[in-house]
């Protein structure tokens, strides 16, 4: 078997660009076997996590991959819906819709599809099936509005990994962050103050992001710079005062030090002021997931009202909206400049 693959077109085929949109992964089930297999690939990415392979394999083999199964899909399936993962659901939901909207263009020169960094549908599928409707331009997308080398730049890593066993190589662009986009920026902000109008007004606005080891931060990583900008321009179209909101980060991982100020600490620092009630948004996500859907919107919700708190509520993620994929389709099209 040749080590590099070939894609058969029809002769006189039409040549198109490819859009290629890009989340993080979800196990296929709530089960353990599933959650194991995906947490595997999830955490033998060195962008994820960057120690050695002598101190992480046993670990990650001896420790982690046996016993965090069960933990974890026991909180997978307090989310699992009928139509399964809720960012697998969502992610796809969301690409048709980008697809929709960026099909108003003349002709018919845009493909989109979506994969996913880990799990299904693989980053190596959707490339492939882009090829075969003779994509010969290629703009990747992370649904990541941040950089981060653990997020944005595992998708280079693994997308440019697929390519180089193509015979054909596309001329390829890559979309490293979007955060500052207007468009972007005004569907969540209307996102929240819609939230805010369904739940009974305003109440103390935390933005909750994502966190990674602060050591990772150190070595140049621009991810904390970025988030902290998101939440300034954020908070300003909102017209928020600075004693209205607050900013830390979520889902640490391990016993080194992460970027700060973490949820919980936030959270009580918040009861200590006397705040009971608060929103929690959370930016860095475009889709719901397990880190939202769970860990905020039922654990962070737990811890607080056990402090003394009387409600924490969560913003959804612009998810499949409208104006989400008319955001996402105003980020592309110029991207799209001079190919078509």
């Amino acid at each position: 078997m040749s080590y590099y693959r070939a894609v058969t077109q029809a002769p006189g085929a039409a040549e198109r660009i490819g859009v290629l949109m890009v989340n993080l992964g979800t196990p296929d089930s709530p089960t353990y076997f599933a959650v194991q297999r995906y947490l595997r690939e999830f955490l033998s990415d060195r962008r994820v996590i960057n120690t050695s392979r002598w101190i992480w394999w046993p670990l990650l083999y001896g420790l982690i991959l046996p016993l965090r199964p069960f933990r974890t899909a026991r909180n997978y399936r307090k989310i699992w819906t009928s139509q399964g993962s809720p960012l697998k659901a969502y992610s796809e939901r969301l690409t048709a819709k980008v697809a929709a909207v960026l099909s108003r263009r003349p002709g018919d020169a845009v493909c989109v599809e979506l994969g996913m960094t880990y799990g299904a549908p693989s980053l190596e599928s959707a490339i492939e099936s882009l090829a075969k409707n003779n994509t010969t331009r290629l703009l990747v997308l992370p649904l990541y509005p941040q950089y981060s080398s653990s997020t944005t730049g595992s998708v280079f890593d693994r997308t440019t990994a697929v390519l180089r066993r193509r015979r054909r190589l596309p001329e390829t662009r890559f979309v490293n962050e979007y955060y500052r986009d207007k468009n972007y920026l005004s569907a969540l902000s209307a996102r929240i103050e819609n939230h805010w109008s369904a739940n009974g007004g305003r109440t103390h606005l935390i933005f909750s992001y994502h966190g990674i080891p602060a050591a990772y931060v150190a070595a140049g990583d621009p991810y904390q710079s970025r988030a902290e900008e998101t939440t300034r321009l954020l908070a300003a179209q909102l017209n928020l005062t600075s004693e209205q909101w607050s900013h830390c980060y979520q889902s640490r991982f391990g016993r080194v030090e992460w970027l700060q100020p973490y949820m919980e600490d936030k959270l009580k620092e918040l009861i200590g002021r006397g705040v009971k009630k608060v929103t929690v948004v959370s930016p860095s996500f475009a889709v719901d997931c397990l880190e939202t859907l769970e860990e905020i919107a039922i654990g962070y919700r737990d811890q607080f009202v056990e402090l003394g708190g009387e409600s924490l509520s969560l913003v959804p993620a612009l998810n499949d909206d409208d104006s989400h994929a008319e955001a996402l389709a105003g980020i592309i099209e110029p991207q799209l400049s001079g190919w078509t």
